[in-house]
């Protein structure tokens, strides 16, 4: 039972959600807002909730169209085999998945009691990818392409930042950009080892669609947006000079773009990279956290 009711929830990737978070958290405190501890615990309760939902109904959905009974897990794609191993536990998956929904329903709700109705089209499209993402989004390969990463930056930073300030800024939706692209690089590499399976049960995402060696370019060119976006904001002075802490994960990313070229067909090959991939998913939005936090209190 345990595992059928965890395992779906997919606890390993949850790490990405607070490194988000913090994100929106870091570009409030730079705006000068007040950083309420309850309503900072209720953000974060509320987006790993969402990341939560989105895991959960995913695996009830490729279990119940018998996609996770093909594919062939790895440590990031392919579904964590939980139901498959425990078919008659399948429900809780749905169970969960809209539970979350709905808390996060309740959630979003007091926000905008308190924040005002410019938060609803944030939290209205956030429960659409949600509850859509597997069903309908999966087969649009735009639509595959850019849903996580709209989910993880614009909708979870901005909207951290609009409930910890009651505005939108040029700052935050910049800063937003960085997980926007790292996050639709994340799923996007993750879709490697799954193009023959996913296209056998109907998807229709971008690595279908052009193939992994292509696929690898528009990863790559997302992967050096990432980090335009930080140089951008600095430049433009819409990030401070702190928040070029992220770009310390060059480092990794420069032999990974490397990598992922050049294993594109060779999934045993691609897996270390995919390790690294995930590396800078999260340390880089956390460093550019950081690097406000920093700047903001010299500065202050």
């Amino acid at each position: 039972m345990g595992n059928a009711l965890i395992g779906p929830m997919r606890p390993n990737f949850l790490i990405l959600t607070p490194a988000c978070v913090l994100l929106g958290i870091a570009t409030a405190f730079g705006s000068g807002a007040a950083l309420d501890p309850v309503i900072i615990v209720l953000i974060l309760a509320g987006a790993l909730m969402a990341h939560t939902s989105v895991n959960a109904l995913n695996e009830y959905h490729d279990f119940k169209s018998g996609l996770d009974l093909v594919t062939e897990a790895t440590p990031f794609s392919g579904g964590t085999k939980s139901l498959p191993e425990n078919p008659d536990k399948a429900h809780w998956a749905l169970i969960t998945g809209l539970t979350c929904l709905v808390l996060i329903t309740v959630i979003g709700i007091y926000f905008l009691m308190i924040r005002g109705l410019w938060l609803l089209p944030v939290g209205l499209l956030g429960i659409i990818i949600i509850y859509t993402y597997t069903p309908l989004i999966t087969r649009s390969p735009v639509l595959c392409l850019i849903a996580p990463g709209l989910g993880f930056g614009p909708l979870m930073v901005m909207g951290t930042d609009f409930m910890l300030t009651g505005h939108y800024s040029w700052t935050a939706f910049t800063a937003s950009l960085v997980p926007f692209f790292l996050v639709n690089d994340l799923l996007l590499l993750n879709q490697f080892p799954d193009v023959e399976a996913d296209r056998q049960f109907g998807r229709d995402h971008l690595l279908i669609r052009i193939g992994r060696p292509s696929g690898a370019v528009v990863y790559n060119v997302f992967l050096v947006l990432a980090y335009v976006s930080i140089i951008a904001g600095y430049i433009l002075n819409v990030l401070p000079w702190g928040a070029l802490f992220g770009l310390a994960t060059v480092i990794i990313a420069v032999p990974l773009m490397r990598g992922v070229v050049r294993y594109a067909d060779n999934i045993p090959g691609l897996l270390p990279f995919m390790v690294k991939n995930v590396l800078i998913n999260i340390s880089t939005p956390m460093l550019v956290a950081a690097g406000i936090f920093l700047s903001t209190w010299i500065s202050s």
